[in-house]
């Protein structure tokens, strides 16, 4: 008795497939209405000229001097019945008009003889070749000095000076006045001569000590001294300037107190 594999011979012959049934296909609602707006809004010719042009048919194709004017048929000439006078013969003396008794001759050598000759154009040469430029337009010839303004004072350096001017009598009356009232003492030019030397002498000495510090300030008391020293000396060139720019100086006296 044999044992069954599941096997059959029925098997061996081929099976049509089963058809696969699709499911139906998804259609919006709203596609009839989208393709009629779409229509709608469509124009044919609108911008990009007629969709179709219309061609020729194969036996008008171009041909030799197709594209040339067409002359009209030949026709007899004849002459219009406007026509000119003719021509007057040697015998005939026709009227010319008014004549005139003005010697043309004598008038243009007169004005010949009386005209002053026109001068050229200043050029100048700038290469061997010759070649010439106007002098007028190169810059070379002296415009600015002829004019009326040219070296004067500008206006607004004339008020400048007035302005200084006033300020400094001002300031002189202020000054006579405080001399007058006691109040300000005139500083003599031995006493400002040695006060400038005095300055000088402090400067030199703080200079002097400060070439000798240290090059690196790696600690907080060489940069302070450092600091304070450069702070001095700046404060001495300032003085000194301030008495080599005035000659005269002035010292303010106490005002008493009330």
């Amino acid at each position: 008795m044999s044992v069954p594999t599941g096997e059959s011979i029925y098997q061996l012959i081929p099976r049509v497939p089963p058809a696969r049934v699709k499911n139906p296909r998804h259609k919006s609602k709203f596609t009839p209405g989208v393709k009629t707006e779409e229509k709608r809004n469509k124009q044919p010719s609108k911008t990009m000229g007629p969709a179709k042009v219309g061609l020729n048919p194969p036996q008008s194709f171009l041909k030799k001097h197709s594209k040339e004017p067409q002359l009209t048929g030949n026709s007899d000439f004849k002459f219009s019945d406007v026509r000119k006078p003719p021509v007057p013969g040697h015998t005939e003396r026709p009227q010319m008009g008014a004549k005139s008794t003005r010697n043309f001759i004598a008038t243009n050598a007169v004005n010949n003889i009386l005209s002053v000759p026109r001068k050229p154009a200043p050029t100048y040469v700038d290469t061997e070749a010759g070649s010439k430029h106007q002098l007028e337009e190169s810059g070379l010839v002296p415009k600015y000095i002829n004019k009326r303004e040219y070296g004067k004072v500008p206006g607004y350096l004339e008020q400048r000076r007035r302005e200084m001017e006033a300020a400094q009598a001002d300031y002189d009356a202020y000054v006579v006045e405080s001399l007058r009232e006691g109040q300000m003492e005139q500083v003599g030019v031995s006493e400002r001569d040695s006060l400038l030397a005095g300055l000088k002498s402090n400067w030199d000495e703080i200079h002097h000590r400060y070439q000798g510090l240290s090059v690196v300030a790696d600690t907080a008391p060489k940069k302070a001294r450092k600091e304070r020293m450069e702070a001095e000396m700046k404060q001495l060139e300032r003085d000194i300037q301030l008495v080599e720019k005035h000659r005269v100086i002035y010292i303010a006296q106490d005002t008493p107190a009330y």
